[in-house]
């Protein structure tokens, strides 16, 4: 018997339904020799700090840094115990002679499944499901080549170590910097650097300065010729009243052919910010979108950073254009398909780029929702693009000189509409221009001829730098090292995390999506401002995170150790914390939103308590700690928790408390109220009896 651990129950019955696993179970399928379960995302998570020692339930500085080293500890995910142990119960089974690791095909899926079959102390021998297409076809193909599990172990180092650095600078960064300035400061190893961008283009914006420049047309009749852009309006005046009504002699004409290429097919990336531009789709949305076209088998694997396809590939082409082609061309248009334009061996990783699967060709595409069916028909028009011809056009630059400045017109002439043809055609669709369209062809001139010209001023101002949207964001995110050739780029995070990047800055309050139009523009807040500002480069900047992206890929490729890269991390977070220094003015940077009277420091995390109608809280929301007026401890004693009393508690940790009731006995008794908090959910009081004289 054969064990397969899907990732996702939808998937599982995917392949349940190929190998013949039809009987339903509880928590898996059976049949044909194999037993198949899911995961339903991370069954097994690293522990919060917490479990490593009690103490660390409180927010404090005196803790920090918190480093697991080599005793990292993992902990079942809340509310997956069932699922956890249905599989574990499914691996001990004697019968069971091999575990097919069968969760999505790369870092994430191979650290999720490696986590349970870790955390379950097995040793039975691991096989590898590597597809990029849920299709009956594509299982079967990778049932048939099964790898071996070993082959994975530096990519399950590699997501290891990203989970590990996450959790070290996540955990130390966000408490230190919460408790040293009163609220909770969400920092991270790949968040923070994003912010620090949004923060600096947001700079650039308010303090950009609007400056005027006037440019001079000559209008010849059939054509306009424009002048450079001046900064001063009175040397505008000048060269126009010099030019109005003169003969202007066009010195040259020069006409140049050229091609541009077809577009690259789509990886995740790219197809995220292209539905952003052309559906006002965010990130997040797009990643949803095509992880369920995925598991309807109608694309292949979404979670991949190449634009390319492979060799053995290409016969299958030919009919998936044509196939594809039929949801936007008309019967009677054939496209052009030159497969070898989308093929690079050397372009593809772990996983090839996003295609539409035979599978489009019996499903009503129109019974999908919105959002699955615009995003799909976008990766269609890529691949038909993608293999059409190119398009090719000609460029006129006509030149005239008069009172020493030049002037200039451009056109362009579309000889073979290539590719564009079948994007014309979606466009069409959508009622949209692209911008190519808006281009204007330039009347027939000759070098020598002669036009009388009337000279006009032309007025425009600067724009300033545009605020960033998921699309501009993303293609920061993915050139971070700023730069722009393929096999250089060093991004910050991965195309599977930075929709869920994005979304983190907005939940957490450090960004706002903001605009009325259809493409929504981030801002960040007040909050996000001034976490960047207090936060040190090693922090947020975007260069030393794109370093150690670089270094995860050298871990999953064997040219790095997984404990140096740790131990860099580590070196750096134990650093930061023993010589940051508070900013001054943390006042104006991070001002308090509570309202209340502050009676002491919070034992936990040292902010301020706050006294309000309720009781005295922390004003840092994430440390908890908080004194309710409506107490058991103090009803059942007919007492109320005063101002004072709570004050005392919070100064000396303990207070004298005379008169108090026991309802056991009827009687009045002297008690010593002692604060004996443990970090929980809810802060623990304890009693003891003051000593009397004589004893």
């Amino acid at each position: 018997m054969k064990l397969v651990i899907a990732e996702k129950p939808s998937v599982a019955q995917n392949i349940s339904a190929v190998i013949g696993a039809k009987v339903r179970k509880d928590g898996y399928m059976e049949g044909n020799g194999y037993l198949v379960s899911w995961c339903v995302g991370h069954l097994v998570e690293l522990a919060s700090a917490d479990c490593y020692d009690e103490k660390y339930a409180k927010w404090q500085y005196k803790d920090l840094p918190i480093l697991p080293l080599n005793n990292w500890k993992y902990v079942i995910s809340k509310g997956k115990e069932k699922q956890m142990k249905i599989i574990g119960n499914l691996m001990k089974r004697s019968d069971v002679t091999e575990i097919i690791a069968a969760t999505d095909a790369g870092r994430e899926g191979e650290l999720i499944f490696r986590l349970v079959y870790e955390r379950l102390s097995c040793k039975k021998p691991i096989k590898r499901l590597w597809i990029s297409s849920m299709e009956e076809s594509a299982i079967e193909e990778g049932f048939k080549n099964l790898r071996n599990g070993s082959d994975y172990e530096l990519l399950y180092q590699s997501a290891l170590c990203r989970a590990k650095a996450d959790w070290i600078v996540g955990i130390n960064a966000t408490r230190l910097f919460s408790v040293l300035y009163g609220q909770t400061l969400n920092v991270g190893r790949v968040m923070s650097p994003t912010l620090a961008m949004m923060v600096e283009r947001e700079a650039d914006i308010t303090s950009f300065k609007v400056t005027p420049f006037y440019t001079v047309q000559l209008d010849l009749g059939s054509l306009i010729l424009s002048g450079e852009k001046l900064q001063e309006k009175q040397e505008a005046e000048t060269l126009r009243n010099a030019c109005d009504g003169q003969n202007i002699i066009i010195e040259k004409t020069e006409r140049k052919e050229k091609s541009e290429n077809p577009p690259k097919l789509y990886d995740l990336t790219t197809l995220q910010r292209e539905a952003n531009r052309q559906l006002g789709f965010t990130a997040e949305q797009t990643l949803g979108y095509v992880q369920s076209l995925y598991e309807k088998k109608l694309i292949t694997y979404p979670r991949t950073d190449s634009r390319y396809i492979t060799e053995d590939m290409k016969d299958s082409i030919p009919a998936l254009v044509k196939t594809t082609a039929g949801f936007f061309m008309p019967e009677n248009v054939q496209p052009s398909i030159n497969t070898v334009q989308i093929i690079d061996n050397s372009k593809v990783s772990d996983h090839h780029a996003i295609i539409p699967t035979m599978g489009i060709e019996s499903y009503d595409i129109h019974s999908l929702p919105f959002g699955e069916r615009e995003v799909l028909l976008l990766i269609a028009l890529r691949l038909v693009c993608a293999v059409g011809d190119n398009c090719r056009y000609a460029e006129t630059l006509i030149t005239a000189k008069y009172s020493g400045a030049i002037f200039t017109a451009k056109g362009k002439t579309i000889l073979e509409d290539g590719w564009k043809a079948i994007q014309k055609i979606y466009l069409d669709t959508k009622k949209e221009q692209s911008q190519e369209e808006k281009d204007t062809a330039l009347p027939p001139v000759a070098q020598g001829e002669v036009y009388p010209a009337k000279a006009t001023i032309k007025e425009g101002k600067t724009s300033p730098p545009k605020h960033f949207t998921d699309d501009t964001l993303l293609s920061a995110m993915e050139n971070a090292n700023n730069a722009v050739d393929y096999t250089e780029r060093k991004g910050i995070g991965t195309p599977a995390t930075r929709a869920g990047i994005l979304e983190k800055l907005i939940k957490t309050g450090l960004a706002e999506r903001r605009g009325q139009k259809k493409i929504k523009y981030f801002i960040p807040t007040h909050k996000g401002i001034s976490l960047v500002t207090v936060l040190p480069d090693a922090i947020k900047s975007a260069q030393l995170t794109t370093q150690w992206e670089e270094q995860l890929k050298k871990i999953e490729h064997g040219t790095l150790y997984p404990n140096t890269f740790l131990k860099n991390i580590s070196l750096m977070t134990k650093d930061i914390v023993s010589t940051y220094e508070i900013i001054e003015g943390a006042d104006t940077l991070f001002p308090s939103n509570s309202k209340g009277e502050s009676i002491g420091k919070c034992p936990r995390c040292g902010v301020r308590v706050l006294a309000n109608k309720k009781g005295f809280c922390c004003e840092n929301r994430t440390c908890g700690f908080a004194l309710w007026k409506e107490n058991k401890f103090f009803t059942a004693k007919k007492k109320k928790l005063t101002k004072t009393i709570a004050a005392e508690l919070l100064e000396n940790g303990k207070v004298k408390l005379n008169g108090c009731y026991s309802e056991k006995t009827g009687k009045i008794y002297d008690a010593i109220i002692i604060l004996d908090d443990t970090g929980g959910k809810y802060v623990n009081l304890k009693m003891e009896f003051p000593t009397k004289k004589g004893r």
